[in-house]
């Protein structure tokens, strides 16, 4: 189940923010282009639905990776802005894959 629930969270992260990408490029047809909601009619629940998913996998990945209720916050927060779930999944694997201080020595006692 970890890996799975991993896979989830960085499918959904690169999933919501290519659909951000869908759905600006259906609001630019809208209010530039043709001035034709078609774009964003179909971008829009994508949209919010993948946005629902991401929300969702960071609840679930949040325990596995060992996230401070700051690191998820940002994790939540970052599912506001256009493509920040993408730049905030990359930086929570590389942080997640770097080992910490209490892992390297059991002896470790956090200060």
């Amino acid at each position: 189940m970890p890996n799975t629930t991993l896979r989830l969270f960085r499918a959904a992260a690169l999933l919501e923010a290519l659909s951000w990408a869908a759905l600006l490029t259906g609001m630019f047809f809208k209010y530039v282009v043709v001035h034709n909601e078609i774009g964003v009619k179909i971008a829009g629940p994508i949209h919010g639905g993948l946005f629902i998913l991401y929300v969702l996998s960071v609840l679930l990945v949040r325990e596995q990776l060992k996230w401070s209720p700051l690191v998820t916050l940002v994790a939540l927060v970052a599912s506001i802005p256009p493509f920040a779930t993408a730049f905030f999944e990359r930086w929570a694997l590389r942080a997640a894959a770097r080992p910490s201080a209490a892992d390297a020595d059991p002896e470790y006692s956090a200060p």
